[in-house]
Protein backbone atom coordinates (compact mmCIF):
# COMPACT_ATOMS: atom_id res chain seq x y z
CA UNK A 1 0.00 0.00 0.00
CA UNK A 2 2.98 2.26 1.16
CA UNK A 3 4.60 2.28 -2.88
CA UNK A 4 1.32 3.09 -4.40
CA UNK A 5 1.37 6.27 -2.67
CA UNK A 6 4.62 6.67 -3.37
CA UNK A 7 3.38 6.34 -6.89
CA UNK A 8 0.89 8.41 -6.83
CA UNK A 9 2.89 11.41 -4.84
CA UNK A 10 5.64 11.28 -7.46
CA UNK A 11 3.03 11.46 -10.67
CA UNK A 12 1.02 14.34 -9.36
CA UNK A 13 4.81 15.98 -8.27
CA UNK A 14 5.62 15.58 -12.08
CA UNK A 15 2.52 16.72 -13.40
CA UNK A 16 2.76 19.86 -11.07
CA UNK A 17 6.02 20.54 -11.99
CA UNK A 18 5.70 20.08 -15.91
CA UNK A 19 2.51 22.28 -15.73
CA UNK A 20 4.44 24.97 -13.71
CA UNK A 21 7.22 25.11 -15.96
CA UNK A 22 5.13 24.80 -19.30
CA UNK A 23 2.86 27.56 -18.28
CA UNK A 24 4.38 29.89 -15.82
CA UNK A 25 6.06 32.13 -18.22
CA UNK A 26 2.83 31.92 -20.70
CA UNK A 27 1.25 33.09 -17.30
CA UNK A 28 3.43 35.49 -16.44
CA UNK A 29 3.55 37.38 -19.70
CA UNK A 30 -0.27 36.83 -20.09
CA UNK A 31 -0.78 39.13 -16.40
CA UNK A 32 2.25 42.07 -18.13
CA UNK A 33 0.23 41.74 -21.61
CA UNK A 34 -2.64 43.11 -20.11
CA UNK A 35 -1.26 45.39 -17.39
CA UNK A 36 1.05 46.86 -20.21
CA UNK A 37 -2.22 47.10 -22.30
CA UNK A 38 -5.17 48.14 -19.49
CA UNK A 39 -3.02 50.02 -17.39
CA UNK A 40 0.22 51.34 -19.23
CA UNK A 41 2.79 53.08 -17.34
CA UNK A 42 0.17 55.18 -14.64
CA UNK A 43 -0.61 57.08 -17.87
CA UNK A 44 -3.26 55.05 -19.35
CA UNK A 45 -3.24 52.11 -21.67
CA UNK A 46 -0.43 52.09 -24.05
CA UNK A 47 -2.41 50.94 -27.23
CA UNK A 48 -1.08 47.90 -29.23
CA UNK A 49 1.45 48.44 -31.93
CA UNK A 50 2.99 51.61 -29.80
CA UNK A 51 6.10 52.29 -28.21
CA UNK A 52 5.99 53.94 -24.74
CA UNK A 53 9.14 54.97 -22.88
CA UNK A 54 8.84 55.27 -19.06
CA UNK A 55 8.74 59.12 -17.36
CA UNK A 56 11.55 60.92 -16.85
CA UNK A 57 10.42 61.01 -13.31
CA UNK A 58 9.80 57.39 -12.54
CA UNK A 59 13.86 56.87 -13.76
CA UNK A 60 14.65 59.77 -11.39
CA UNK A 61 13.36 58.26 -8.18
CA UNK A 62 12.80 54.80 -9.05
CA UNK A 63 11.80 53.63 -5.38
CA UNK A 64 8.98 55.26 -5.50
CA UNK A 65 5.90 54.05 -7.15
CA UNK A 66 4.12 56.56 -9.89
CA UNK A 67 1.01 58.01 -8.20
CA UNK A 68 -1.35 56.82 -10.44
CA UNK A 69 -1.00 53.42 -8.53
CA UNK A 70 0.69 51.31 -11.76
CA UNK A 71 2.63 48.12 -10.95
CA UNK A 72 4.92 48.18 -14.01
CA UNK A 73 7.44 50.70 -13.03
CA UNK A 74 8.08 48.81 -9.09
CA UNK A 75 8.59 45.32 -10.37
CA UNK A 76 12.11 46.04 -10.61
CA UNK A 77 14.68 48.59 -9.95
CA UNK A 78 16.82 49.74 -12.86
CA UNK A 79 18.98 52.64 -12.49
CA UNK A 80 21.17 52.80 -15.54
CA UNK A 81 18.44 52.50 -18.83
CA UNK A 82 15.46 53.99 -19.40
CA UNK A 83 12.62 51.20 -20.38
CA UNK A 84 10.51 51.36 -23.41
CA UNK A 85 7.89 49.00 -23.68
CA UNK A 86 5.31 47.38 -26.57
CA UNK A 87 3.03 44.81 -27.84
CA UNK A 88 2.60 44.19 -31.29
CA UNK A 89 -0.04 42.56 -33.13
CA UNK A 90 1.42 41.23 -36.49
CA UNK A 91 -2.08 40.18 -38.06
CA UNK A 92 -2.98 43.98 -39.22
CA UNK A 93 0.53 43.80 -41.43
CA UNK A 94 4.25 44.56 -40.40
CA UNK A 95 5.34 47.39 -38.36
CA UNK A 96 8.50 49.48 -38.89
CA UNK A 97 10.64 50.42 -35.68
CA UNK A 98 12.38 53.46 -36.22
CA UNK A 99 16.02 53.75 -34.48
CA UNK A 100 17.21 57.31 -34.28
CA UNK A 101 21.10 57.56 -34.15
CA UNK A 102 22.54 56.99 -30.66
CA UNK A 103 25.57 58.41 -31.39
CA UNK A 104 27.98 55.27 -30.29
CA UNK A 105 25.92 55.12 -26.82
CA UNK A 106 24.36 51.38 -25.59
CA UNK A 107 20.87 50.62 -26.23
CA UNK A 108 18.87 47.33 -26.97
CA UNK A 109 15.36 46.53 -28.19
CA UNK A 110 14.55 43.06 -27.41
CA UNK A 111 11.47 40.78 -29.62
CA UNK A 112 9.97 38.56 -27.33
CA UNK A 113 7.68 35.60 -28.41
CA UNK A 114 5.33 35.96 -25.31
CA UNK A 115 4.19 32.19 -26.11
CA UNK A 116 7.66 30.15 -25.53
CA UNK A 117 8.73 33.65 -23.49
CA UNK A 118 12.08 33.53 -26.04
CA UNK A 119 13.89 36.46 -27.43
CA UNK A 120 13.51 36.15 -31.53
CA UNK A 121 15.51 39.03 -32.50
CA UNK A 122 17.86 42.16 -31.05
CA UNK A 123 18.46 45.23 -32.39
CA UNK A 124 21.28 47.57 -30.75
CA UNK A 125 24.90 48.62 -29.84
CA UNK A 126 25.93 44.90 -29.71
CA UNK A 127 24.03 43.68 -32.44
CA UNK A 128 23.51 46.14 -35.17
CA UNK A 129 25.36 49.32 -34.01
CA UNK A 130 24.48 52.60 -33.19
CA UNK A 131 23.54 53.99 -36.12
CA UNK A 132 19.80 54.81 -37.19
CA UNK A 133 17.83 52.25 -39.04
CA UNK A 134 14.52 51.36 -39.94
CA UNK A 135 13.35 47.76 -39.27
CA UNK A 136 10.15 45.66 -40.94
CA UNK A 137 8.88 43.64 -37.90
CA UNK A 138 6.81 41.22 -40.06
CA UNK A 139 4.43 38.19 -38.59
CA UNK A 140 4.41 34.51 -39.94
CA UNK A 141 3.54 33.85 -43.11
CA UNK A 142 3.96 37.54 -44.55
CA UNK A 143 5.04 37.39 -48.33
CA UNK A 144 6.73 40.82 -49.50
CA UNK A 145 10.11 43.02 -50.16
CA UNK A 146 11.50 44.84 -47.67
CA UNK A 147 12.27 47.85 -48.72
CA UNK A 148 15.57 49.11 -49.34
CA UNK A 149 17.86 50.56 -46.59
CA UNK A 150 15.40 48.29 -44.20
CA UNK A 151 16.61 45.18 -42.13
CA UNK A 152 13.70 42.54 -41.80
CA UNK A 153 13.01 40.74 -38.14
CA UNK A 154 10.22 38.20 -38.61
CA UNK A 155 8.47 37.49 -35.77
CA UNK A 156 7.72 33.48 -35.48
CA UNK A 157 4.26 34.79 -34.00
CA UNK A 158 1.62 37.64 -34.62
CA UNK A 159 2.10 38.96 -31.52
CA UNK A 160 5.34 40.28 -29.81
CA UNK A 161 6.28 41.78 -27.09
CA UNK A 162 9.00 44.61 -27.30
CA UNK A 163 11.49 45.82 -24.69
CA UNK A 164 13.93 48.82 -25.07
CA UNK A 165 16.43 50.23 -22.97
CA UNK A 166 18.60 53.17 -23.69
CA UNK A 167 21.55 53.81 -21.15
CA UNK A 168 21.63 56.75 -18.82
CA UNK A 169 25.15 57.44 -17.80
CA UNK A 170 24.50 60.04 -14.84
CA UNK A 171 21.86 62.69 -13.94
CA UNK A 172 23.19 65.11 -16.05
CA UNK A 173 22.55 62.74 -19.03
CA UNK A 174 19.33 61.91 -18.57
CA UNK A 175 17.41 64.29 -20.74
CA UNK A 176 19.31 63.22 -23.76
CA UNK A 177 18.55 59.68 -23.15
CA UNK A 178 15.04 60.37 -22.55
CA UNK A 179 14.78 62.05 -25.62
CA UNK A 180 16.84 59.58 -27.42
CA UNK A 181 14.21 56.71 -25.90
CA UNK A 182 11.05 58.69 -27.31
CA UNK A 183 12.38 58.64 -30.84
CA UNK A 184 12.55 54.85 -30.49
CA UNK A 185 9.05 54.49 -33.29
CA UNK A 186 6.63 52.01 -34.59
CA UNK A 187 4.73 53.14 -37.68
CA UNK A 188 2.53 50.56 -39.94
CA UNK A 189 4.39 49.53 -43.28
CA UNK A 190 2.67 51.42 -46.05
Amino acid sequence: MRSEHLLIFFAVAAATWWAAVYFWPRLLLSVFKRALLVKGFGEGPVPVNTLYTQPEAAFADPLRAPSSGSRLMSVGVNRDTLLTVGWLDLSRGPQVLHVPDMDGRYYSVQFTDPYRNTNFAYIGRRTTGTDAGEYLITGPGWAGNVPPGMRHIASPRRSALVIGRVLVSGGDDLRAAYTLSRQLRLTPQV
